[in-house]
């Protein structure tokens, strides 16, 4: 029988002890969609839910699943929404202006708001900034709305 060598059984038990805390933490770490918090009808949204040190001239952006619309309200202000849809040029090969309000595309079910010089919203200032988003499935309207809301810092 081989004498035990203390210092190694000791450095094993420490290096199984990590492995097992590493691989029980992965297991029970919550990303992605559980992590933010995100509703069934709400996929993504840019910038994350308590995101830091965000440019002032970011973009909001709401993914919805299939079938949702809804409307954006940034620090207590809705923005007008307008269906990309609506604003499509009638002279092929000519580049869309889009309006200076959130837009609504619907066959990627996104809301986009770019902050711009037109917008109701021209840059956000230093600081939190709230953003709610009023979503509800086409076919029931808005009376059937609910609320998301989330925030973020912008630096």
């Amino acid at each position: 029988m081989r004498r035990i060598k203390w210092q190694q059984l000791v450095v094993s038990l420490v290096i199984a002890g990590c492995l097992v805390a590493i691989g029980v933490a992965v297991s029970i770490a919550v990303t992605g969609r559980e992590g933010q918090g995100l509703p069934i009808a709400v996929e993504s949204i840019d910038p994350v839910r308590g995101a830091r040190q965000v440019p002032s001239q970011t973009a909001i952006v709401v993914d919805l699943s299939t079938g949702y619309t809804g409307v954006l309200v940034i620090d207590g202000l809705e923005l007008e929404t307008v269906n990309v849809e609506d604003v499509q040029n009638a002279t092929p090969g000519k580049q869309v202006t889009l309006p200076p309000t959130t837009i609504y595309e619907p066959g990627n079910a996104t809301l986009t708001f770019d902050p711009s010089e037109n917008a109701a919203i021209t840059d956000f200032s230093q600081g939190v900034h709230v953003v709610t988003l009023l979503y509800w499935p086409l076919l029931e309207g808005r009376g059937s709305a609910r609320s998301f809301a989330w925030t973020f810092e912008v630096f």
